[in-house]
């Protein structure tokens, strides 16, 4: 189980605000756990994906330990692999975060997909996540026009692939990475195809982001970029774009297509890692 060693004190509290941000929120999906081994200085949040395990996050032990320390997460499951849940404090902690971070219209848990008949169009009705939700899951769950799920299966595992990497690639020193260069320096879209391995390492990490917004360019890396990795709602994402509104979730889709046909390129080295 997680105890105080002490490091805690080392972390101010925009650090730890920033980690809890991207950390707690990924514990409010459902299934989701942080797990913890006794030897291991890192913890992991999991949950049950299509392909198994999937990994959400990855954190420093001193991280998760000011999380229980705080009471943002519990145990549920003392061991050798204690595995921790987000509590009722966690859960207000993460709201009043994301309404500070300016995500306060991603914050409607109660909002439920429009059930209006058969085959019912997704008409222009917003999309937004509940708490504990991608924007992803979110656009999944809705229906097109002919009742199909507006997301395929596949384009949800890809982009649960580009946000496992993006995750990775954060660890480490919290050197800020301009992920946005990437879509507009001189590296064009298809080319300095590497890869980068299916290492878990930061470097590999960040290298296989690099590759997939390359590969995605302007436009569609953007809303990859900002609703796969950033978790921005869609509404947010058009916004901070400058995009008309209901314009995203079409953009995302086309993303998301692309990107599968990326990760299907690479064969096993485009497959989930976690």
């Amino acid at each position: 189980m997680l105890s105080n060693l002490g490091d805690n004190a080392i972390l101010d509290d925009v650090s730890l605000q920033g980690e809890a941000l991207r950390v707690l929120r990924r514990l409010c999906e459902p299934g989701a756990i942080l797990a913890v081994a006794a030897e291991m200085n890192r913890a992991v949040v999991l949950r049950e994906g299509p392909e198994g395990a999937v990994r959400l996050a990855v954190l420093n032990r001193p991280v998760a330990e000011a999380f229980a320390l705080r009471e943002w997460i519990s145990c549920r499951k003392p061991g050798r692999v204690s595995q921790y849940e987000i509590t009722p404090t966690g859960r207000a902690m993460i709201r009043q975060l994301m309404a500070q971070n300016g995500d306060a219209d991603d914050l409607d848990s109660d909002s439920t997909p429009c059930t209006s008949g058969t085959g019912a169009a997704e008409s222009d009705e917003r999309i937004r996540p509940a708490l504990g939700e991608t924007p992803v899951m979110a656009l999944a769950r809705r229906r097109d026009r002919d009742g199909r799920p507006f997301l395929a299966a596949e384009l949800v595992v890809a982009a649960e692939r580009l946000r496992e990497d993006y995750e990775i690639a954060q660890m480490g020193p919290r050197v800020a990475q301009n992920w946005e260069h990437f879509l507009t320096g001189g590296v064009q879209a298809g080319t300095a195809r590497s890869a980068g391995g299916r290492g878990g390492t930061q470097g590999a990490a960040r290298e296989r982001v690099a590759e997939a917004l390359r590969e995605l360019g302007p436009g569609l890396g953007d809303m990859a970029l900002r609703c796969c990795c950033y978790l921005e709602g869609l509404e947010t994402a058009e916004r901070r774009l400058g995009w008309a509104a209901r314009s995203g979730k079409i953009v995302l889709r086309i993303a998301l297509m692309r990107l599968h046909r990326h990760y299907e390129a690479l064969g096993d080295a485009g497959k989930m890692i976690g």
